[in-house]
């Protein structure tokens, strides 16, 4: 077995009989894998893949995959008892031809000019790297290797033109027939006319040409087209970068020539998952196993689309959050379509805690569907998090604070003995906080005025405040706050709360009152009410 990245956590056999049962859908997914080989026995080495089209920016949606594959990878970990040896392999297919100028890069009309030309041979409009993929592969690999993904980048302009891929090229050449048998019936009539497997690299205009073939030499392992601009015929080999095939035909080539066990793909590529099985089995290999994914939307439900950038960057959420609360999102439901846009990240913030702070105490069975097991491959860690992150941002907004010292003088008053040193996690999401209520909370804060009611009760909060202890906890308060809302006449205690945060801090929900208070300080959140009730939070 050739070395791999060790295992963190210590595999019991408590945990690899538990992880041979459980539910969490990576577990399920691995027990995909320990199935293909029940017959034959494990192979030495189990490849997973992922896929990445460098025609655009990176975005989430790629992390996804690669998180989510990763998953998995450790799940067969866990229930082989790390004995066999795994890769992961991000494999780019920047060989592809450039057919659009995505709408969120700058140099659009230059980029223009190259349309046709395979990606590593179009010019980076950035002006960092030698084109435009190499650009593109590069912020990826930068992003995993901050998520410290064990993985390894492939390019597939390296393995075409090195003749990694010659022995299967020919291979596909010997069934093109069968290849064309398959893809052919699901195209249409002007489709059907120009389709080939193969895309000759033109020779003379270095564009990865969409034409038939005219002649094919299996003896030679050559095809021969009519250039499009000479009409010439033009003979070139299947080996050597010479030619590229048609992504369908791509990926199934692929799987056949890297043994590729495990590659997940999004809803929308069922089908083309269908037709590359069939010609990997046409080549003569077993497809991978699979997870059809859901796919992730924007704010209004549209499909997320790196080349229109309508989705969240990657550098977007790890602005307003940390990179474990992207992990936990894209565990969570992976057969889900979920929206993905900058108000999911306080929840996704506060879940991730609050599944790390049960994952300690929890038995081997729950904890291996705790997701944080998963998101720290199989080793979550101990983290005090004294704090939400829908607690910070009101806090923010109270105290109309813009930097964490101020901040930090009211935590440590609520948390004795936490600092930015004791508490770096804290400390992380407290400068998290202050950027996102900045850029979305406080753009969006209305305060109104309290009607007869709320003016009342209010009052009636301040009071009873002045009249407690000081260092009462939070569920004291919260008891209190309760009682006020009680005692009003406000039969939906919701509608109470909820005229606390429009009347005190100009939203329309926020975190556990008693909380907020305790955080704040009994003596802020009177003068707070004061400000509200005269008025002086509409100015604001």
């Amino acid at each position: 077995m050739t070395s791999q990245t060790a295992f963190p956590l210590a595999l019991t056999e408590t945990l690899v009989e538990a992880a041979t049962t459980s539910k969490a859908w990576p577990f399920e997914e691995a027990r995909k894998l320990v199935k293909r080989y029940a017959k034959t026995g494990m192979p030495d080495e189990v490849l997973f893949e992922t896929g990445y089209g460098p025609s655009g920016l990176p975005h989430i949606g790629t992390f996804g995959e690669v998180a989510r594959t990763s998953m998995v990878r450790t799940a067969f970990r866990a229930i082989t008892n790390d004995q066999v040896n795994t890769r992961l392999l991000c494999f780019s297919d920047d060989m592809d031809g450039f057919r659009k100028v995505p709408t969120n890069v700058p140099q659009q009309e230059m980029l223009a000019q190259y349309l046709g030309m395979p990606l590593t041979r179009v010019p980076d409009p950035f002006g960092t790297h030698e084109g435009f993929a190499q650009h593109n592969n590069a912020r990826l690999c930068a992003f995993l290797d901050q998520f410290d993904f064990d993985y390894e980048f492939a390019s597939s302009t390296d393995y075409y033109t090195s003749g990694r891929f010659d022995e299967t090229l020919l291979r596909m050449l010997e069934v093109y027939d069968k290849v064309m048998d398959i893809i052919l019936p699901t195209l249409g009539a002007e489709r059907q006319a120009t389709y080939s497997p193969f895309l000759p690299v033109c020779p003379r205009t270095g564009k990865v040409l969409q034409v038939p073939m005219i002649e094919r030499n299996v003896s030679k392992g050559t095809v021969v087209y009519l250039d499009p601009e000479t009409e010439e015929k033009v003979e070139v080999a299947v080996t050597g970068g010479a030619v590229k095939c048609q992504w369908k035909a791509d990926w199934a080539m692929r799987w056949a020539a890297l043994g590729v066990d495990y590659e997940m793909a999004g809803k929308d590529l069922i089908d083309s998952v269908k037709l590359s099985t069939k010609i990997c089995r046409a080549i003569g290999k077993p497809q991978p196993e699979a997870l059809s994914y859901e796919l992730f939307l924007d704010d209004k439900g549209a499909k997320i689309s790196k080349s229109k950038g309508n989705g969240l960057t990657i550098e977007d959420w790890l602005t307003y959050a940390s990179p474990e609360s992207l992990s936990l999102y894209m565990y969570q439901k992976p057969k889900t379509a979920k929206k993905l846009y900058f108000d999911v990240i306080p929840k996704a913030v506060d879940e991730y805690f609050t599944f790390l702070a049960k994952v300690q105490d929890e038995d081997t069975e729950k904890r291996i569907v705790n997701p944080t097991w998963h998101i720290h491959t199989g080793n979550p860690p101990k983290v005090d998090m004294p704090l939400t992150f829908a607690l910070l941002l009101n806090l923010v907004s109270a105290a109309n604070a813009h930097d964490k010292e101020v901040l930090w003088g009211f935590i440590s008053r609520y948390a004795p003995g936490a600092s930015a040193q004791t508490h770096p996690k804290l400390d992380e999401l407290v400068g998290y906080a202050i950027r996102y209520f900045e850029d979305f909370v406080k753009p969006k804060k209305v305060f109104r005025a309290a009607n007869e009611q709320e003016a009342a009760a209010m009052a009636d909060l301040a009071k009873r405040l002045g009249e407690m202890d000081a260092d009462l906890g939070s569920d004291a308060l919260q008891t209190e706050v309760f009682s006020v809302g009680k005692e009003h006449g406000f039969e939906n205690l919701r509608e109470w709360f909820k005229a606390l945060y429009q009347v005190l801090l100009g939203q329309d929900q926020g975190p556990r009152f008693g909380s907020f208070i305790a955080l704040y300080g009994v003596a802020n959140t009177r003068a707070l009410i004061e400000k509200g009730l005269a008025g002086d939070l509409l100015k604001s």
